[in-house]
């Protein structure tokens, strides 16, 4: 009974610090990620550097993309200890970070990224950048993110005009996206692809 007990709390204090596994509940990171498939995530990823544009992330959508659910110690404690469930985490990918200009869309459908055309090769196919024209000044230690699947993806357009903006605080990331490890015939590492072009 004590051999469980110590690789119980091994177990809880290495999700709750190094890695964690979610699983993806939507469609708004396909092709990249698939409904139902399990993700390993580096919990370490941004302890020394910050997000970077193209980094596959989880982050806790309270107070950004679940405007009226507010954070609490308390929670937070609840959640690393898996007593709650996982039901504010979303997985999207930063387009752009602190001081970056964002907008849509020049003549070609194609984001601006500080005045440059964004080259996108994950985008769902058939999806444009973005239906929504939008201009964006993404403040320090803050995030832009948007879904791979760009016509089903609830991301930072979600929230423009509303407090925050859409914009994610760097301190609700989660961590990186490193690898899908379910089911196992799907098994790959997930590269950050750059927006760029």
């Amino acid at each position: 009974m004590g051999a469980l007990m110590v690789a119980a709390v091994a177990a809880i204090i290495v999700r709750a610090t190094l890695v964690d596994f979610y699983y993806i509940g939507s469609d708004s990171m396909e092709t990249t990620l698939e409904p139902g498939e399990g993700l390993l995530v580096n919990r370490t990823a941004y302890h020394q550097d910050p997000p970077q544009r193209g980094d596959v992330l989880v982050f806790d959508g309270r107070g950004s993309l679940l405007p009226y659910q507010r954070a609490s110690p308390l929670d937070d404690v609840l959640r690393a200890l898996r007593v709650s469930g996982d039901d504010t985490a979303f997985v999207k990918r930063v387009i752009a970070v602190g001081g970056d200009t964002l907008s849509c869309c020049d003549k070609d459908g194609r984001l601006l990224l500080n005045g440059e055309p964004l080259h996108e090769p994950y985008l769902f196919a058939g999806d444009a950048a973005s239906e929504q024209e939008f201009t964006a000044v993404v403040p320090e230690s803050r995030i832009w993110v948007m879904g791979d699947h760009r016509s089903v993806s609830a991301d930072s357009r979600s929230l423009l005009g509303a407090p925050g903006g859409g914009m994610i605080p760097e301190e609700r990331v989660i961590g990186r996206v490193e690898r899908v490890i379910w089911p196992m015939g799907a098994a790959r590492h997930i590269e950050g692809k750059a927006p760029r072009e």
